[in-house]
């Protein structure tokens, strides 16, 4: 039998460089097609040499990965706050600041800072404030995680559904049913009314239209990952990633 990978090694090899974080992070915050903020053209963006950021391949615009993170305006390499973030979800009984002072060769108060921020951005994204409202996009996908899937109709893994509002924070739920009825419960409950729905073709979200929201959906089915308007959940699938 194959040995399992070390959770540690795993993450050396998913984050070997700056480069493979900044690239996460670009994915699971904004996916990889989207509508320039700029040019408001279907775009695909590349790296700029040199910066922590991004730019259109029509007009140049530049996006910026780090931006509203704990990462923004820090010189503490990326890959340094990735491994702490890491062993706060290795950890059973916490990160001390002293210990991350000790791994990463850097000062206490710079471990101590970087322990304060992701403990208060967990915080944040933790929260189960509902996302969405009047005039926001809110994308919606389903996934499942963990374990092994025995059959098409059944399995062990557990069902995980997404609401990310763009630009903004993102609340996942784990659900015991995909169905149409418990799916809109979930949906309403978590996403503010007003808020326009971005969905892919998943049948228990089809009808959303008839609880008071709008949607749009791309049919994957047919090869389409992001509309003309700039439909499709390819950020919130980028966070499954």
């Amino acid at each position: 039998m194959k040995a399992k990978a070390h959770p540690l090694r795993q993450f050396q090899d998913r984050f070997p460089t700056e480069d493979s974080c900044l690239d996460h992070l670009f994915a699971v915050r904004f996916g990889q097609d989207f509508d320039c903020p700029g040019c408001d053209r279907p775009a695909r963006y590349t790296r700029v040499v040199g910066r922590r950021s991004y730019q259109c391949q029509w007009c140049a615009h530049q996006v910026y990965p780090t931006a509203g993170t704990p990462f923004d305006r820090t010189r503490t390499p990326l890959r340094d706050w990735f491994f702490v973030m890491f062993q706060f979800c290795a950890s059973r009984n916490g990160v001390a600041a002293k210990e991350v002072e000790r791994q990463l060769g850097v000062t206490y108060k710079t471990a101590w800072r970087m322990c304060h921020m992701i403990r208060e951005h967990m915080g944040a994204v933790d929260g189960s404030d509902p996302v969405g409202g009047a005039g926001t996009v809110v994308e919606i996908d389903e996934t499942l995680i963990g374990g092994f899937v025995r059959s098409k109709r059944s399995g062990y893994k557990a069902a995980v559904v997404g609401m990310k509002e763009r630009d903004g924070k993102v609340v996942t739920e784990v659900v015991t049913s995909r169905h149409r009825a418990p799916m809109e419960a979930l949906i309403q409950s978590n996403v503010l009314p007003g808020a326009t729905a971005s969905i892919d073709e998943f049948g228990s979200c089809r009808r959303l239209d008839d609880l008071g929201f709008d949607h749009t959906t791309a049919q994957h089915n047919a090869g389409q990952y992001i509309e003309h308007n700039g439909a499709g959940p390819n950020t919130i699938e980028g966070n499954w990633a």
